[in-house]
């Protein structure tokens, strides 16, 4: 396809790109670090796949509406759009806009029926083949408004196999590359992700088999924070990059607060955890810490220092296993195999995320929710907006849960006298206010 394919690159600029994303790796402001390996991303992945599937239930039973608010649909997209910085704005290409009736997915419901027939389809398939063939049946039907931007959406379902995609990772993929793609065209975009499979290979050592490496070095450059290479093989130009290179990276230090705050969020959701932790032990309970957190050091210990290292088998051969594993704190009888309560620490993480976690566990299979106590903790301020989100349509089974809202400042203020005085969950339930 004319002006798709990167042109040919030098030995010279491909050398370039590997210093690029060595550079790029080592930055904290970077998305390989602020995001790619933020442990919050993949909890989210479970709970995201799990929206999509009811997206695809409501469609097939006829109950998905005629709007984007309101919708299963928009829950499961603000859960992705809230994922840090490369997917602000997902939200845009599935908002409404009664002007041009686009995406023609609400209003007319033969494209509704496609579109629930293209995530469900990519939800069972294992393969790039299939994926590709579901994309081209849904291309072939010319839904206004309905383009590569889907492709988040797949990215959560075959992060392996579908790059992410927004207007930033595309520019950055023309830059890096040469190529010519243009926003909006599926076309284009399986032409962009070819290219991207062929520089994550070239480059496998430095990115991952998770194509999300990929789409952050691509939105990083494309949102100017890293230039790019020249493409030609001038060996000047070539160290006036590097030059260049250095000086942006200290300008977006210097500039970009976003790293250091999201590095402060980061250590007050591990020091909520570490009260959880510490209460839980002193009330007689054994705790587990979320697998991808127990190994986090929080003034200078892990954690998990004093944890389970493992589950009970009752949960771990659950159908929810995977879902409760990654729970941020749970505590588990003294005696027995099953969980007391879960706690679920939204610090400014998406409250879309944790509730469907919520919902994810509820819904696992398992026993735990019908006797445990499920908490929401969460600054105070946010109390307001866990309520709105939990008036949506698409969270109306929490009403079966017994789900509270824990405020930072009541467990803050409380902590140390329950765990002198206090036993059971009586006293966490006096603090909490049920949801």
């Amino acid at each position: 396809m004319k002006g798709e394919n990167p042109v040919a690159l030098s030995e010279t600029h491909q050398r370039l790109v590997g210093e690029l994303i060595r550079r790029w790796r080592d930055d904290a402001s970077a998305t390989y670090r602020s995001w790619f390996l933020w442990d919050e991303r993949l909890k989210n992945f479970r709970s995201i796949r799990r929206g999509l599937a009811q997206v695809v239930a409501e469609i097939d039973s006829g109950h998905f509406g005629v709007a984007y608010r309101g919708s299963s649909l928009e829950t499961v997209v603000h859960s992705i759009a809230e994922q840090r910085q490369i997917f602000k704005g997902a939200d845009h290409a599935f908002l409404w806009k009664p002007k041009l009736r686009i995406p023609d997915i609400y209003e007319n419901p033969e494209n509704q029926q496609a579109f629930g027939r293209l995530l469900h389809a990519c939800s069972c398939c294992d393969t790039a083949e299939e994926i590709i063939g579901h994309i081209r049946a849904i291309d072939r039907l010319k839904i206004k408004g309905l383009g590569p931007a889907v492709a988040n959406l797949l990215y959560f379902l075959h992060p392996t196999l579908v790059p992410p995609f927004n207007t930033a990772i595309v520019k950055g993929y023309n830059a890096l590359t040469g190529a010519k793609v243009k926003l909006g065209s599926w076309d284009h975009f399986l032409a962009m992700r070819a290219g991207i499979l062929d520089l994550n290979d070239r480059y496998r050592e430095l990115l991952s088999n998770d194509l999300g490496a990929a789409g952050g070095l691509l939105f990083d450059v494309g949102a100017g924070r890293f230039p790019a290479p020249p493409l030609d093989d001038d060996a000047a130009s070539g160290a006036s990059w590097l030059e260049h290179l250095e000086l942006a990276r200290c300008e977006a230090r210097k500039l970009d607060k976003t790293a250091q705050l999201q590095g402060e969020t980061d250590r007050t959701h591990a020091e909520i955890q570490l009260w959880l932790r510490d209460l839980g032990l002193a009330l007689g309970y054994r705790v587990w810490i979320a697998a991808n957190d127990a190994g986090r050091l929080v003034d200078g210990a892990p954690l998990g220092k004093g944890c389970l290292e493992r589950l009970p088998p009752t949960i771990t051969t659950s159908p929810g296993a995977d879902a409760i594993r990654l729970i941020d704190v749970l505590w588990i009888e003294p005696s027995g195999e099953h969980v007391t309560a879960a706690f679920e620490v939204e610090h400014s993480t998406s409250i879309y995320s944790g509730i469907v976690r919520m919902l994810d566990l509820a819904l696992s299979g398992s026993d735990l929710h019908a006797a445990a106590g499920l908490f929401l903790v969460a600054p105070d301020a946010r109390e307001a907006d866990v309520r709105a989100q939990l008036r949506r349509p698409a969270f109306s089974r929490i009403a079966d849960l017994d789900i509270s809202y824990l405020a930072y400042s009541e467990l803050e203020k409380n902590r140390e006298p329950i765990a002198r005085f206090g036993a059971g969950l009586k006293a966490i339930r006096a603090i909490s206010s049920r949801l």
